[in-house]
């Protein structure tokens, strides 16, 4: 069992934080605080025991000198403020003379916020690549190492790893907590046991699919990856999105388990995407050529309703349409409100799922949305996840 921040005296203590405050910010505007307060417990307990708490998160992609502007954390450490009612003193480094001194003066209790970890990123890719020495550097800027950030847990970067090789280390309540609530979904989970699987891509989901078909009761395709198997399966698509490299492997899933990949039966489509389009409902067999799949239709809402109602765990990653625009969100909107009226367990993974719940406004009716896509995904296939495996055993 892995060490928290419970099993470290903190009094006095420099704490480092990896939190994941990659959060959209529009003209200086957080327009999803999510992963802001889900964090605030963890900083919130470091400062009830006394510890002088550092703060370092990344923010978007930094490719080059003029993304350092639209990717500042300035406006995180302003509404951080806010929710924590004490004053978040944001440093516009990463490292350097200025933040040195301010941290050799910090008090008990007192909150430092580092400027995003990945303007390192621009110098070689220091950030991303866990270059030795910026990890050491931002180590000893502290006393004790606390990983928060579950949605890079599957990243090898100097703020988690780096940082973690060079410290004693423990994980935060928000990182402790998304590994027990995943851990429902492979250990045990209650039968029957449901998977929804929507995005764009096949690819994306191989893994998570091999390493749980043989778990779960049934699996439920949709989004944009739904094509590649009802091509597979000798569908015309039309001009719906499709992995070419995929269709042998889908062919063979769907051959040796025809009883538990429950496929789309009626597509919503339209020959452009944008906000102003004629839709069309299609059976398969009736999507012209010049007809681009947009979303699932009634009938396959029908359809998937029969065996989520009876399911007792749920586990949905991806949307089932392009939800972003109105025409093609009735299906990924009615999916999780099916989801949300069942007293099923119910796990949604993050990225584009979780935007949806709150778009939707049914999170409160979830057990537990992850606030890392990539990470949730690569918890269930069963691979190493790097950040998590350096963390101090107890």
């Amino acid at each position: 069992m892995k060490k928290t921040i419970k099993d470290y005296e903190l009094n006095g203590k420099k704490v480092i934080i990896r939190c994941d405050f990659n959060v959209p910010i529009e003209n200086g505007i957080i327009k999803d605080e999510t992963r802001i307060k889900a964090s605030l417990k963890t900083i919130r307990y470091a400062r009830k025991m006394n510890a002088k708490v550092i703060l370092l998160s990344h923010l978007g992609r930094i490719k080059k000198e003029e993304d350092k502007q639209k990717y500042t954390l300035k406006p995180v450490a302003e509404k951080l403020s806010k929710l924590l009612r004490k004053k978040v003193t944001f440093i516009d480094q990463t490292k350097g003379e200025k933040l040195e001194t301010a941290i050799n003066n910090m008090k008990n209790k007192d909150v430092i916020l580092l400027e995003n970890t990945r303007f390192e990123d621009l110098d070689n890719k220091k950030e991303s690549n866990n270059d030795k020495k910026l990890g050491e550097y931002w180590a000893s800027l502290g006393d004790i190492f606390i990983n928060d950030a579950f949605g890079t847990i599957h990243r090898k970067h100097a703020s988690n790893l780096g940082i973690a090789s060079n410290l004693p280390n423990g994980l935060g309540f928000l990182v402790e907590n998304e590994i027990k609530k995943l851990t429902k979904l492979i250990d045990k989970p209650k039968k029957p046991y449901t998977i929804i699987l929507g995005g764009s891509k096949v690819s994306d989901k191989i893994g998570v699919i091999s390493n749980l078909i043989d778990k779960v009761d049934y699996m439920l395709i949709c989004g944009g990856m739904a094509f590649t198997f009802l091509k597979a399966a000798g569908f015309g698509i039309g001009s719906s999105i499709c992995e070419k490299e995929k269709l042998n492997y889908c062919q063979e899933l769907l051959d040796k388990n025809e009883s538990k990949i429950i496929l789309p039966i009626d597509i919503i489509t339209s020959i452009q995407i944008n906000e102003n389009v004629k839709t069309n409902e299609r059976f398969l067999g009736e999507i012209k050529e010049d007809e681009i799949g947009l979303d699932i239709g009634p009938k396959t809402l029908e359809v998937f309703k029969q065996y989520i109602v009876d399911s007792k765990t749920i586990f949905l990653n991806g949307p089932a349409g392009y939800f972003e625009l109105k025409p093609f969100q009735n299906g990924t909107k009615n999916l999780l409100n099916i989801i949300a009226d069942t007293n099923a367990y119910t796990v949604l993974g993050g990225g584009d799922t979780a935007r949806a719940a709150f778009s939707f406004n049914v999170q409160d009716k979830i057990s537990h949305i992850s606030t890392g896509g990539g990470a949730s995904l690569a918890f269930l296939e069963g691979k190493t996840l790097p950040a998590l495996e350096i963390i101090n055993e107890k």
